[in-house]
């Protein structure tokens, strides 16, 4: 960067403008760089045209707030989720109302701000030609301090000290944009009864999954039941839990639409044969394997992508997200990547029909790991 900024074109109505100073810099290999004459904006020479610029950017850092606030009334406003109590769900231009209301006002909310931090360069900060000249490898201690000095001057440029309407305005905008990060973490962990008591429909909760004693594990999507002959040693397929249709004592199935679809998420599991001798099961899982068949989640511990690229010969289940490696044969323990936990297993077992079935529910919770987790397994044992 050439030293003291002498190229900077002087202020409105020096006739000298045009002509950048170079004697500072006489070692500069470029003495004129070719810079077109300096054109003064309109916020530069006329104090209304500034003045109008500053209330014009904090209109739209105030746009961004009162979108942030839309923000949060949509949410409260707008059902989630919908049509859970035999409701209608409601929609706009036939898509989600929810959805539409929460992604219009934070697209506003960000959009504003971006345009009025563009306004705000363009018509208020400092306006001048810079050259920078390159330097190799590390700038020297000179170039350093003048970094450290241009970056105060920019910082007085920008006129954030004295342009009260625009800092407090742009600090209002970015402070209430922080109102949807707080009410959106009404969606983590049990914090709505209605939505998550454990008791509102089986295998509720962060907990539990809705595979129970005699469960059939069956082919996902297709839905067929799979007996151990089914497989060959190295096959890995994925699988789900035959979950029936109950009626409870008011006609009512116990589980539909969105609840059904938690819990077939939550229990997605893979089935994977292996020759027994070549199993290493965990202490009290030696009879959690079928003939060489064993039942792990497909939900990565790390943070919860599905899970399913299996290398034959190893045994080894990939994460495609971010390449966590587990060793099936050794009790799905962690090998490679940044998952912490080793992935569930499902006990099996083999019914009266000769078709595989679980022998309970996980030992411990599925997914990744939550602020409850450690207690919730010690608990368990």
């Amino acid at each position: 960067m050439t030293d003291e900024h002498s190229h900077l074109p002087a202020e409105p109505g020096n006739d000298d403008a045009s002509a950048p100073d170079t004697s500072l810099v006489p070692d500069e290999p470029i003495v004129n760089p070719g810079l077109p004459e300096h054109a003064w904006r309109p916020t530069d020479v006329d104090p209304k045209a500034e003045r109008r610029a500053e209330r014009q950017v904090a209109t739209l850092f105030g746009l961004s707030a009162v979108c942030a606030v839309l923000f949060v009334v949509s949410y409260l406003v707008f059902d989630v989720n919908g049509g859970g109590d035999g409701e209608t769900v409601q929609t706009v231009f036939g898509l989600g109302a929810s959805n539409v209301a929460l992604g219009v006002s934070l697209g506003l909310a960000l959009m504003f701000i971006g345009i009025g931090l563009i306004q705000w360069a363009r018509k208020l900060m400092g306006d001048h030609e810079i050259v920078e000249m390159r330097h190799p490898a590390r700038s020297s201690d000179e170039d350093r301090t003048e970094t450290v000095r241009v970056l105060n001057l920019g910082a007085e440029e920008s006129g954030i000290a004295r342009r009260p309407l625009v800092r407090n305005s742009l600090l209002l905008s970015v402070g209430v944009l922080l109102a949807p990060v707080v009410v959106l973490l009404k969606d983590l962990g049990k914090t709505n009864a209605e939505v998550i008591d454990e008791a509102a429909y089986p295998g509720a909760g962060l907990e539990h999954t809705v595979w129970t004693s005699g469960m059939r594990v069956v082919r996902d999507v297709v839905g067929t039941p799979i007996r151990p002959g089914d497989l060959e040693i190295g096959d890995l397929i994925n699988a789900e839990p035959e979950i029936i249709f109950e009626v409870d004592e008011d006609g009512e199935h116990v589980l539909e639409g969105v609840h059904l679809q938690i819990a077939k998420s939550k229990a997605a599991v893979v089935l994977i044969r292996m020759d027994p001798d070549e199993n290493k099961p965990a202490k009290g899982r030696e009879d959690w394997a079928v003939d060489g068949i064993l039942c792990y989640s497909k939900i990565c511990t790390h943070v919860g992508c599905p899970i399913s690229l299996n290398e034959r010969k190893t045994h080894h289940l990939l994460c495609p997200c971010h390449q966590s490696t587990f060793d099936l044969a050794d009790a799905a323990k962690v090998v490679f990547g940044p998952a912490a936990r080793p992935l569930p297993q499902l006990p099996l077992m083999v019914n009266d029909e000769g078709y595989l079935v679980a022998q309970s529910d996980f030992k411990e919770p599925v997914g990744p790991s939550y602020w409850e987790r450690d207690s919730q397994q010690s608990t368990s044992k």
